[in-house]
Parts: structure tokens; sequence; C-alpha cells
């Protein structure tokens, strides 16, 4: 499927080489070499995907990704990061500050079209992680809307990003079935995506983090060499039980 890509590098050969095998691959592509002209070219039309260097001239391409999660506008904007740097710490940086995939330099044109190909599947409508269930559905006391994208407990709305929200998504519709890390990966990143398995645990975490401001951590359950499961009993329910037991 033909996209527009925005392509953000102060290296005008990089520039000039991604350009033309993007063009081959059927894809618009327009550039920029900082992120100050790149945030002027998403004020004036708004990509399909955004592919950035993270070492630019004055504010760098982690600084610009968390400017554009930070925007209504942008936030759900494919955004993959090429850089030199290939040191775990780096990759994981950029991806919790909002990049969708990580691509270390040098790298062949085929892997770049794969992973953009890769990412823009699995960013389809809501839904084609689910099986194209788009109805809210409720479970221990919380409640998922893929139409709005929302997460509510009671009356408190949950701030879950976008990923967080699919993984949710996909272990609610599959409560209490144990999920490896690598099936995590195919069902809610995409099953062509070129991404480290500790990746699901960061997401994992932050998940676990928006579900404290309610107390439903606990139904994000890990289950020892196995993976991950949603756990669908009240789990205060469940402790109140055992206390009268006791």
């Amino acid at each position: 499927m033909p996209a527009h890509i925005l392509v953000v590098d102060n290296d005008a050969a990089v520039q000039d080489l991604i350009r033309l095998n993007l063009t081959r691959a059927g894809h618009a592509v327009e550039s920029s070499a900082d992120a100050e002209s790149a945030l002027l070219v998403l004020d004036d039309c708004l990509p399909d995907l955004l592919l950035l260097d993270w070492d630019l001239p004055g504010q760098s391409g982690v600084s610009l990704i968390r400017r554009v999660r930070a925007q209504l506008r942008t936030r759900d904007l494919p955004i993959i990061m090429v850089s030199e740097r290939c040191g775990e710490h780096d990759k994981i940086m950029a991806l919790e500050s909002g990049a969708d995939d990580y691509i270390t330099k040098p790298f062949g044109p085929r892997e770049m079209i794969a992973r953009i190909h890769a990412l823009l599947r699995r960013r389809a409508p809501q839904g084609a992680h689910d099986g194209g269930r788009a109805e809210p559905i409720q479970m221990a006391g919380l409640r998922l809307d893929p139409s709005t994208h929302r997460v509510t407990a009671g009356a408190h709305q949950l701030a879950l990003g976008r990923v967080e929200f699919r993984l949710l998504n996909f272990l609610m519709h599959h409560p209490e079935r144990v999920h490896s890390r690598s099936q995590l990966l195919d069902q809610v990143w995409g099953n062509h995506v070129f991404l480290d398995e500790r990746t699901v645990d960061t997401h994992v975490g932050r998940l676990r983090s928006a579900l404290q401001a309610t107390g439903h951590q606990e139904h994000i359950e890990t289950v020892r060499g196995s993976g991950y499961r949603f756990v669908a009993w009240d789990a205060r329910a469940k402790l109140g039980w055992q206390a009268t037991a006791a």
C-alpha cells in the first residue's frame, strides 16, 4: 500500500538513498534535515509514517518523538527510529520515548522497506488484532472501548499509551490464557515485527503502571518461564474471600 513518508535526517546522501528506495517501492517521500523543519511539515500535512535519525542538529530525534507523541493530532503517528547507536539501552530509550521500531545503521533497503510495511500493517484500524471485534469489553471492573480508545474503571479513566491499549485489548479478549512474549509480539505488534522479545516486558511494565491508579495492575500476571495473562477475577473480591476464609 503506497504511503506518504516523512524522512528526517541531516545527511543529504542518506536522505537521497532512502528517498530513492522508498520511491521505487511506490511511496511518496518528503524530507527534513532537523526537528524544527520536520514539525513544520507535520503541521502542514500529516504523513502516514515518520522515519527519523536520532542524531539530529539541535533537537535530537528522541526529543522530536516525545513532542510528536505529546500532541493529540500526531500522537498515533507510526514512527521508526534509525541510528548508529546499537546498545540495548539506546533502543529501550527510543522505544520508551514512543518509537514503534528501531533500525540500526547501516541497514539494507529491503530491511527498511520490510519494517515500514510491517509497521503500516500492524497500525491498521483497531480491531485487526482482536478478530475484528470493536464492541466494548468489561471484565474485572475494567471497561475497554476500542471505538473510543478509552479504558475506564468505574468513574476513573485510565491513561494508556497506544501500544499498552492494544496489549490490554488482546489480553482481555483472551482472559486466563497464557501468552508467550513471541505470541504477544505477533498478535499485538504484528507477525512481521523485528523487535526484541524484551520489548514486551517494557510495555507490560508500562501497562501495569497505568492500571495502578485503580489497583488493577494485579490482573496482568507474569507466568514464570511462559509469558503473561489477564486474570479475570476481581482481585479485591478474592482477597476479601481469603480473609474471610482465614
